[in-house]
């Protein structure tokens, strides 16, 4: 249905562009103005329907300049008034105030080639279904750097340090009590994990707004699998929901997505084989599981630390988190650009191309948890 709905509005658009100017033939950048139109939307929506970490975390816009200030502010105390005192704040100092500052990275770009004579002999709307790629690609790497910067401040100390205050850092919770990855996917485990997660925040202050949990596709089927056995209340357990693969609301007053971006147990999405308990269905396709890369500042355009692929190892296995738990600054959101005039001319065809700029950091360490599995927590970096 998606597919027929795009060809209809690249119909629509062909009707439109041959009618440009009371039925005079259009210009070639006249019919370019209206097909990017229709790209555009189709590469914000394939984005869109794809990255689910953007508005989960604190995002701000970057109009000028390449970096923005995010200010953590940690508790203040109560005090008692003595008659006659001035009140010039508390004794204390209180509240303590620490800025972590984000940087914007290189622009991201995603992009393809589109021969005019292939457009021709298709069959079908490619370029409609490429938009839709590229705002996959941009996607899976916007979710990517965001879900290994909340990763990070998992395992980070509050960055409050002034003087006589003490202000919570991040929590590692470990699933499971054996050395065995398996436990990354056992329900019992995960659900026991979750109320840590829930109290752990609690302890340290954090709103109970706005909580969410990202695990890996089996770990979220899993659980939707052992309702009724698990302690999970599933009020969709005998209806469409639970059919459709999303029968789990929440657990502990955490909302739980699934996500294909997580780092998880060194890899992205899904790890087969070793003490996992999974075995591989057959031929996947090396997508599904790809190795965690390098992103530390030392690469080539990242500008934040995201860390290497040694510093997360192979035991991280879920993110718990509330959106203060990671910041994201925008300086170009995600748009779509065509060639066109003589570039078009010559090459006879198109460079559909899709880009964003962004940055994300941590911000309130306290504010994130990561789950892992073995017998020690990951160290920070």
């Amino acid at each position: 249905m998606a597919q027929q709905n795009s060809t209809l509005k690249t119909s629509q658009v062909i009707v439109g562009a041959n009618n440009l100017a009371g039925g005079q033939t259009p210009t070639t950048d006249q019919r370019r103005a209206l097909y990017l139109n229709l790209f555009s939307g189709e590469m914000f929506k394939g984005f869109q329907h794809n990255a689910i970490a953007r508005d989960l975390v604190m995002k701000r816009t970057l109009k000028n300049g390449k970096s923005l200030q995010f200010i953590y502010t940690g508790r203040t105390t109560a005090e008692y008034h003595t008659p006659g005192n001035a009140i010039l704040g508390n004794s204390d100092g209180a509240p303590p105030v620490a800025e972590k500052t984000i940087t914007v990275d290189d622009l991201l770009i995603s992009s393809a080639f589109v021969y005019d004579l292939d457009e021709t002999l298709s069959h079908y709307d490619l370029r409609s279904e490429i938009s839709r790629k590229i705002g996959y690609a941009l996607a899976e790497k916007y979710d990517r750097l965001i879900f290994r910067a909340i990763a990070r401040g998992a395992r980070a100390a509050s960055p409050v340090s002034a003087t006589n205050f003490v202000e919570p850092g991040g929590t590692q919770i470990r699933v499971g009590s054996t050395a065995n990855e398996s436990d990354a996917f056992s329900s019992t485990a995960l659900v026991a994990a979750f109320y840590d997660a829930a109290a752990a925040m609690d302890e340290k202050g954090i709103s109970g707004d706005g909580r969410v949990g990202v695990l890996n596709p089996r770990q979220y089927y899993e659980l939707i699998q052992a309702c009724g056995s698990n302690g999970l209340v599933n009020r969709d357990e005998t209806g469409p929901a639970l059919q459709g693969g999303n029968g789990i609301i929440e657990i502990a007053g955490i909302k739980i997505y699934k996500s294909m971006n997580i780092p998880f147990l060194g890899k992205y999405g899904t790890k087969f084989g070793g003490t996992t308990g999974q075995t591989s269905p057959g031929k996947t396709g090396d997508f599904i599981g790809p190795s965690i890369e390098d992103a530390s500042t030392a690469q080539s355009g990242i500008n934040n630390d995201y860390g290497t692929a040694s510093e997360f190892g192979a035991v991280s296995a879920g993110l718990i988190f509330q959106r203060e738990a990671a910041g994201c600054v925008e300086a170009i959101g995600p748009q779509v650009q065509v060639t066109s005039g003589d570039v078009s001319v010559i090459y006879q065809g198109d460079v559909i191309l899709g880009r964003l700029a962004m940055g994300a950091d941590y911000l309130n360490p306290a504010a994130a948890v990561e789950l892992y599995v073995g017998a020690s927590e990951p160290s920070a970096f």
